[in-house]
């Protein structure tokens, strides 16, 4: 047994390039307590086994989320776990673009379902909305599917190459597509390019290949997506019987989310 001062001061030593609040929230995980129940009782003596085990996982650099199996979006708590991308704080921006943006009972269609992240917070904050969303991973769906009973979701979820299993027209499209260039695959953190599922980060050489499968398919009058870094330009490019009609920059000032309007038929 070790006092789990001990534990923490042991840690911040030993544990190179790791957030030593990373260390705290294992911590209240093995011992069932909050972080600030850490702090205050340091003189506590615990096993230390199990935060080794757990502490050694993140010095590896296998992400906090997928130690912990949880990750925080929107104000719910999401399992996750390596089928799975780890929700981001910026895909809230999307998430909140779609809400507002979605007609009085609109049918709606998320397309690359991960955790479900996206789809079951739309229906939950918006549950006038028919919400569709679909996946090419089926491991992925057994990961949203979970999320939805968790949060009581009236969401569907589907096994769909892009549009594939999909008919009819939708009102709003919305998704975080893989748009990663290959080339710059490799050049990812550690973190994610080691644990996070590749297919879910890019889709090909360019990086546009699913923003264009979406854009080709003209399923929706408005299509509210989630870009890379600097890939706005390749989105004008590949817009092809859609304007943009408004970008959303994140708290970082970049452009992180586009909406996107069809041309009128004619």
């Amino acid at each position: 047994m070790k006092r789990i001062d001990s534990i923490r001061a042991h840690y911040r030593e030993t544990a190179s390039g790791v957030n030593p609040r990373d260390i705290d929230i294992l911590l209240a995980d093995v011992t069932g307590h909050t972080t600030a129940w850490i702090f205050a009782h340091g003189d506590e003596e615990i096993d230390p086994a199990p935060v080794e085990a757990l502490v050694q996982r993140r010095i590896d650099g296998e992400p906090l989320q997928y130690i912990r199996q949880r990750a925080e979006f929107f104000g719910r708590e999401f399992y996750v776990d390596d089928r799975v991308l780890i929700p981001r704080p910026e895909t809230e921006l999307l998430v909140e673009a779609a809400i507002v943006r979605a007609p009085r009972n609109a049918r709606v269609l998320d397309v690359g379902s991960g955790s479900g992240c996206i789809a079951i917070s739309l229906e939950r904050e918006r549950q006038d909305l028919e919400v569709t969303s679909i996946d090419i991973s089926v491991a992925a769906l057994a990961v949203a599917s979970r999320n939805a009973r968790a949060h009581a979701s009236r969401a569907r979820f589907a096994a769909s190459d892009a549009f594939v299993a999909i008919r009819g027209e939708f009102d709003l499209i919305v998704s975080n597509p893989p748009y990663i260039p290959a080339a710059d695959y490799a050049t990812l953190d550690t973190e994610v390019r080691d644990y996070e599922p590749r297919g879910a980060l890019t889709p090909g050489p360019r990086g546009t290949e699913m923003i264009e499968t979406i854009l080709n398919a003209r399923r929706a009058p408005v299509v509210v997506l989630e870009i890379g870094f600097g890939q706005l330009a390749d989105v004008h490019e590949v817009a092809a019987g859609y304007d943009i009609t408004d970008v959303i920059n994140d708290l970082a000032g970049i452009e992180r989310v586009v909406v996107l309007s069809r041309h009128a038929r004619k």
